[in-house]
């Protein structure tokens, strides 16, 4: 397979901070405070991160702009975060501060915030600590009172509260990270749109401008003549090594034609070459076309390419899903896959719901080695071709759609089951048995009134707290569906 992509860098602004009052009190303290705040450069830097000076900033995910004791040191220290164009700052707290040094960092920055708070170790050593030590273990202080001028000042308020190695804090720590990383995805991301609506379906139709007004990013239109002048360029060196890497990647299933295999390859290597021309982060499509025609048979040869570039970290699906292909770079930049997804039937007899998805699907997340089948009708859809049939991985599995709300909001809609095993369709579709510990039906109801859509990405893994700190991020309301 093609290598996976490198997703874009995630870059976090870091600034440690304490009274300075301090300081010619107790001459001990600030050394022992920069301490604190070396370590916590070590551990983000552990997050695939290289901290260099601000002055190097292109090439780097951590930036440190150091250590500030004052309100003055506090508004350079904004500018700078400022002129890094961070996805997050991190806020050291390592003892007492006021407001007015971290305010301006908040509101000038263009980032959000993450205030953290931890203390050296688990507890102090009341016998031996003076006033000097026990202020080292005061970062907890002032964090009511950054909440309270954050409020008032109108900037959101998180904060996570530990001591330096808390595994739990640094989780914690590591979630917002991610979700700063994602929402930096969304925020630069160049997403295509290829074809045209699948007709009738009001709940696909997306207005265009609400992706940049909800989420940030720009939303490329695409012609399927886009991709009908880059497949038949393909050589045939470049669709043998395709077809070596469909091979590799898949079961070949007795029913495929050899003849749509070699089509379906061809258009793979037109689709690569158009997600590089266009730069593209994710992509939807959909044509109809008639009667055999050149676009007609782009539209059909598209799943096996669609396949290979979700596996690769560029989600694609079809139907013209731009928010579910939005959804699935969501759950990719996570970790957790996403296989494009809807309900398919009830089974009321074993307690779960069917659901997957018929074209494309993410290879990541296969329970085993996918097949690919030859179908000689696609159902709903014209064309025919090869399609790919497999199963999403047992335990735990998050569902992440991306509603819109009649005043044209996004939201984020979820909700965690568990695949387990039993009986599967052998029809070219991906499919799933996922259980959510209720009644199908009731749960088929709540998670339609969600305002979900009929399309998501289907996730590995129990990611909601995730998606709470994306929300908490983005903007985003999260409408978590529980039991």
């Amino acid at each position: 397979m093609n290598a996976p992509i490198t997703p874009r860098r995630t870059r976090i602004g870091l600034v440690s901070g304490g009274l300075g009052a301090y300081w010619p009190q107790f001459p001990d303290l600030l050394p022992q405070l920069k301490l604190s705040a070396g370590r916590v450069t070590d551990r983000l830097s552990q997050l695939d991160a290289e901290v260099v000076d601000v002055g190097f900033i292109s090439d780097a995910e951590v930036v440190d702009v150091g250590f500030i004791s004052d309100a003055e040191e506090g508004a350079a220290a904004a500018e700078k975060l400022r002129a890094a164009d961070c996805d997050l700052i991190v806020g050291f707290l390592t003892t007492y501060m006021t407001a007015t040094m971290l305010v301006p960092v908040a509101q000038r920055s263009g980032a959000p915030v993450l205030l953290i708070n931890l203390q050296p170790t688990e507890a102090m050593d009341h016998a031996t600590f003076g006033t000097g030590e026990w202020l080292a273990y005061c970062g907890a202080c002032p964090l009511p009172e950054m909440a309270n001028a954050f409020e008032r000042v109108g900037v959101p308020f998180r904060s996570v509260s530990g001591y330096l190695e808390d595994e739990r804090a640094w989780e914690r720590i590591g979630r917002w990270i991610r979700a700063a990383g994602v929402r930096g995805v969304l925020r630069t991301g160049r997403h295509g749109l290829m074809g045209h609506l699948y007709p009738g379906m009001y709940d696909v139709s997306t207005d265009l401008t609400m992706v940049p007004a909800n989420l940030g990013g720009h939303v490329e239109v695409l012609e399927f003549d886009d991709l009908r002048v880059r497949a038949p360029k393909a050589d045939d060196t470049a669709v043998t090594a395709k077809l070596a890497e469909t091979r590799a990647a898949f079961e070949i299933a007795d029913s495929v034609v050899e003849e749509d295999l070699v089509w379906a390859a061809r258009v793979s290597v037109g689709l690569d070459r158009l997600v590089d021309d266009f730069g593209l982060d994710s992509l939807a499509y959909y044509h109809r076309g008639l009667e055999g025609e050149i676009h007609e048979r782009l539209g059909a040869g598209m799943i096996l390419g669609s396949s290979l570039l979700t596996a690769r970290g560029v989600p694609a699906c079809g139907e013209y899903e731009l928010r579910t292909s939005l959804a699935m770079l969501i759950t990719d930049r996570l970790g957790a896959g996403g296989t494009f997804t809807e309900l398919q039937a009830l089974n009321f007899r074993d307690g779960v719901v069917e659901m997957g998805h018929d074209g494309p699907a993410n290879l990541t997340v296969c329970e085993r080695r996918p097949v690919l089948r030859g179908l000689g009708v696609y159902h709903g859809k014209r064309g025919w071709g090869v399609s790919v049939e497999c199963d999403v991985r047992r335990g735990p599995v998050t569902l992440v759609g991306l509603g819109q709300s009649r005043d044209g909001r996004y939201r984020l809609v979820a909700a965690v089951g568990k695949v387990v095993e039993g009986p599967l369709l052998e029809i070219g579709n991906t499919t799933s048995r996922v259980d959510f510990g209720r009644d199908p039906g009731e749960w088929t109801d709540a998670w339609s009134a969600s305002g979900v859509g009929h399309h998501w990405a289907l996730a590995t893994g129990d990611i909601i707290p995730e998606l709470r700190a994306l929300g908490g991020l983005s903007g985003l309301e999260l409408v978590e569906v529980t039991d």
